[in-house]
């Protein structure tokens, strides 16, 4: 748990250690329990907002160590106790009106919020959420899952009912006050519903606290009660709004200028579909010595292979080559017909015939999706190929072979679906920094986020995941052989958790047949899928591996053509390692 704190504030750290301990939490909680009962007496003076803002207070420094639960209802609780203790111990009725007012907000947002994003799912929409969710073992009750497959037209208007309700709550200070009861009681019946029949408790006692708030700010001011009602700080979350909005339009267009520019010596090819790819180079390209050229994954980027180039082009030499696919970073997919597998394979094989001269011989890396257009792509190349190299790759037969994959892949459909829909609507700006991108060396963490928050990245993720999942999920065949050396590199906790991938990764192994040796697998110890790359120890590990394979499988060539490597973007990137 203190691997994820709560703030990276050290004294925070200190104040959430020390009422960590079991006495101290079991003190925390009597004295809540004595300041809740104290609250529920009748009066109403100073002492209630300090009650107030104590449980807010001590409900925030036990939420470190009360992690597990600390959902919704904790927030909104920690919001009404500590505004309403704040509005009880101010003299001014103006601010007392805009602390009502926030909490009536905050209300409509959390409401409206999660109806919105729940519209953006498909389960949502067609009614299969609520049986769905009546089936699971966290939130589940069988006697209700029997009823909602028992009356299912009932189930899907119930359903949508809640969709309306949470969607169009807003409209709550329409018509003069006259929606109010109504909305509430919608709301208040929901939550009641919720605490018994999915176990949300909580629920039940901390949305509707914030209840009375929305009842305060859409009375109409003809009512004795709201006449002097203040309601400046409407018109001041509004202009908070539109310059937020503006902000993040900005921050949007700037991080897209950022995600196309390509790096100081990005070069283009265009291939056979018409579509631009833009490629880097880098290391030394001396003694004809193969090109490495780098694949990357899905919704991945070309800088994931950092620390792979700094070690393998920078340190050991090696020309390399890495490139981004149609769609992804700088490169653009001018190609109007349905996006298939194929087109990024003869994308590939475009590539590395144009760039490379004739005769030079390639080692294709590839990490998980990546590896598996590698490998299809050798069909087309032939002997130019000298080696394959595979970062935990993907298997075609994955999805039939592997439960865990299989419903992993459900959770990702719905996770790329909503990240492409979400960033093309403009809420890149809002996703929170990703540990990887620190991970990364320096130079390369704004542009590798600025690609990570673009919708553009989360677009060409969607298309290529549709085409894999559709060809993937009946997939029964057995891998063509590969005359070629591989090498298959496997993170130790893909394997550890899913047995069935290692059973995979040596199938793929041994369809490498070359000079009567079937392909080898070597796992990097403690490496994650994608920590494997990212994280500078592991991708070393990877590294060395792959510069192992170089000197055994595809060694320099004196006889073959050389290329201009030297200098170029990959260079660039670093700028104190030219």
């Amino acid at each position: 748990m203190k691997q994820t704190p709560e703030s990276k504030i050290p004294a925070i750290q200190k104040l959430t250690n020390a009422v960590s301990g079991r006495r101290t939490t079991l003190a925390l909680h009597a004295s809540r329990v004595a300041c809740s009962l104290g609250m529920l007496l009748p009066g109403d003076s100073k002492w209630r907002g300090l009650g107030n803002l104590y449980l807010g207070a001590t409900t925030t420094v036990l939420q470190a160590r009360h992690r597990y639960g600390t959902d919704g209802s904790d927030q909104v609780a920690t919001q009404v106790q500590a505004v309403t203790g704040l509005a009880r111990l101010s003299d001014s009725s103006q601010v007392k009106d805009a602390l009502m007012w926030y909490l009536a907000i905050q209300a409509n947002m959390s409401y409206a919020a999660s109806g919105w994003a729940k519209l953006a799912g498909t389960k949502w929409r067609d009614g299969s959420a609520l049986p769905g969710v009546m089936r699971t073992r966290t939130y589940g009750w069988e006697r209700a899952y029997r009823l909602t497959q028992r009356y299912p037209r009932t189930t899907q208007v119930t359903q949508h009912a809640v969709l309306a309700m949470e969607c169009l709550f807003p409209v709550v200070y329409l018509a003069g006050g006259r929606l109010t009861r109504p909305l509430i009681g919608a709301a208040g019946s929901f939550h009641v519903a919720n605490a018994f029949v999915m176990g949300l408790g909580r629920f039940m006692t901390a949305f509707p606290a914030m209840h009375p708030m929305v009842a305060y700010t859409t009375a109409p001011k003809t009512f004795p009660a709201v006449a002097d009602r203040d309601d400046r700080l409407v018109k001041t979350a509004l202009l908070m709004l539109a310059g937020g909005t503006a902000a993040v339009g900005v921050l949007t267009s700037q991080r897209r200028a950022r995600a196309v520019a390509g790096w100081p010596a990005t070069r283009t090819v265009t291939t056979r579909n018409g579509n631009v790819l833009t490629y880097d180079t880098g290391g030394r390209d001396g003694a004809g010595r193969p090109l490495l050229v780098l694949n990357h994954g899905l919704a991945s980027t070309a800088e994931h292979y950092a620390w792979i180039v700094e070690r393998l082009a920078f340190d050991l030499g090696h020309p390399v080559v890495t490139y981004s696919r149609a769609g992804y970073a700088a490169s653009r997919r001018v190609r109007t017909s349905p996006y298939g597998i194929q087109e990024s394979v003869d994308d590939l094989v475009d590539l590395v015939r144009e760039i490379v001269p004739e005769g030079r011989k390639v080692v294709l890396v590839g990490h998980s999706l990546g590896a598996e257009l590698n490998r299809r792509a050798v069909e087309q190349l032939g002997d130019q190929v000298a080696g394959m190299v595979y970062l935990d790759p993907t298997h075609p037969g994955e999805l039939v072979r592997s439960s865990r994959q299989r419903k992993g892949s459900e959770l990702f459909t719905d996770s790329l679906t909503d990240l492409a829909r979400w960033t093309r609507l403009g809420f890149g700006p809002l996703m929170s920094r990703p540990r990887w991108v620190d991970d990364l060396p320096h130079a390369y963490r704004k542009k590798a986020f600025a690609l990570y928050s673009d919708s553009r990245l989360w677009a060409a993720a969607s298309r290529e995941w549709d085409a894999v999942h559709e060809e993937f999920a009946g997939f029964d065949a057995e891998l063509a052989p590969v005359r070629a050396p591989g090498l298959v590199v496997a993170a130790q906790v893909t394997v550890d958790i899913d047995p069935d991938q290692l059973l995979m990764y040596h199938e793929i192994a041994r369809s490498h047949q070359a000079a009567d040796r079937y392909g080898e697998v070597k796992v990097v110890e403690r490496a994650g899928h994608d920590t494997i790359l990212t994280d500078a120890r592991h991708a070393r590990s990877a590294a060395d591996l792959i510069a192992a394979f170089m000197d055994e499988h595809a060694p320099a060539d004196d006889a073959a053509p050389t290329a201009e490597i030297e200098g170029t973007a990959v260079q660039g990137k670093v700028g104190e390692k030219k």
